[in-house]
């Protein structure tokens, strides 16, 4: 009875699903190939692996635009991960293709990102020799870092819609190539709502040209891209022209009055200061890295190895590494 959930289920995609649709049964597979499980098929079976991940955990630790805010509501990376998951999963359902597949490359597109937002992998990128990027490295996390060595052994669909999330070659699954449109219209939505929160903005001070076009409140806007995308949807994944310069424009209008506002970049530097000196001491010290990282500075270099360990940090552990090594302990409060 177990081995027919499955078969079922996959039975199930050919019926329900688009000709367009990446079916379960015809994946590439995994790197390592494995016996199938009895009951999910193998795209359910990533989503499972992701979500009981360390790395997946660490994420409502990270920050997403705010540093450190002390209000419950305001996003975290891992927030910001469920919200593009329920964005991408409402579109793969309207255009029939697979919902599995697509909420399990949402879950892990931000795997590999650093504490401290984009301004630790900023910092990560100037450090290491190789750059850095964090979609490479949510990569990595699945591939190589999890399980202590032995990663989840994700099926090449899902890894490849991690890598083409935020730019260059576009996933070759349609699935994949919705989280990275799924990925903008939560952020740049969520950083407004999260900024009017903090008093930063109102939703009155975006361009009433803009709102006019693409909605009046936070819901609105969602709700009218996430339609633009279904009906403009056929080939690829794509807004149309006149919504996409909208979103453009209001990126545009966010860059000035958010993204480089003092009041939520304002401790960037020091925390960009912060993981730097955490990386100067772990390259000058790789015997203090913890076990797993020390095998991997043999295998894979000791910078490899230290961009790894910093990588993974949530802001509250480079806080507290920072005390450890830098501030002497009679001043920690």
């Amino acid at each position: 009875m177990d081995t027919c959930l499955r078969i079922l289920s996959e039975e199930n995609e050919k019926l329900i699903l688009s000709e367009k649709a990446c079916l379960s049964c015809n994946s590439k597979g995994r790197a390592v190939p494995e016996d199938e499980c009895s009951i999910r098929t193998c795209f359910q079976r990533d989503r499972d692996r992701i979500i009981h991940s360390q790395a997946f955990r660490r994420l409502k630790h990270k920050t997403q635009v705010f540093l450190a805010p002390t209000g419950d509501h305001y996003r975290t990376r891992l927030t910001h991960t469920l919200e593009v998951s329920q964005i991408a999963r409402t579109i793969a359902r309207a255009l029939k293709l697979n919902e599995d597949l697509t909420e399990a490359i949402a879950l892990g597109h931000d795997l590999g990102h650093t504490p401290f937002g984009h301004a630790g992998e900023r910092a990560l990128r100037g450090l290491c020799k190789d750059g850095f990027n964090h979609y490479e490295q949510s990569v990595r996390v699945v591939e190589r870092l999890e399980k202590y060595g032995k990663g989840l052994n994700l099926t090449d669909e899902v890894k490849n819609g991690i890598l083409c999330h935020t730019c260059g070659e576009e996933a070759y699954t349609l699935e994949g190539q919705i989280i990275r449109i799924a990925d903008k219209i939560a952020y740049i939505n969520h950083d407004i709502d999260d900024a009017i929160r903090a008093e930063i903005m109102s939703e009155e001070d975006i361009p009433l040209s803009l709102r006019m076009q693409l909605g009046m409140t936070k819901s609105q806007r969602i709700n009218n891209m996430v339609l633009d995308v279904i009906t403009s949807s056929n080939d690829n994944i794509r807004m149309s022209d006149d919504f996409y310069q909208g979103f453009m424009d209001l990126h545009d209008f966010m860059f000035t009055a958010v993204y480089t506002n003092p009041i939520c970049k304002g401790e960037e530097s020091k925390a960009v200061d912060m993981l730097c000196k955490i990386y100067s001491y772990y390259i000058n010290h790789i015997d203090d890295l913890p076990d797993e990282f020390i095998r991997i500075a043999d295998t894979d270099g000791e910078e490899r190895a230290v961009c790894d360990y910093v990588a993974g940090m949530s802001d509250n552990y480079a806080l507290k590494i920072f005390n450890k090594l830098f501030v002497p302990m009679f001043w920690i409060d």
